[in-house]
């Protein structure tokens, strides 16, 4: 049995990933603008928003159609 995930389930997780990855763009943006900034709450932020794209990029592949089957 295969454990892939079928398109429509990539398609909602996307969407999920996408949202959660523009909340914490907005998130940072906002931090970024304080006096007393925590920089690093601000890397730890960056870093999961790396990670957050990484994930899309990767289940955005999988929706690509594998050509040499």
């Amino acid at each position: 049995m295969e454990n892939r995930l079928n398109t429509k389930e990539i398609v909602h997780w996307l969407e999920h990933l996408r949202v959660e990855h523009r909340d914490l763009d907005e998130i940072i943006q906002d931090l970024q603008t304080l006096p007393n900034v925590d920089n690093m709450k601000i890397q730890r932020l960056k870093k999961r928003k790396l990670r957050l794209k990484d994930m899309i990029i990767r289940l955005e592949s999988e929706l690509i159609p594998n050509l040499d089957a």
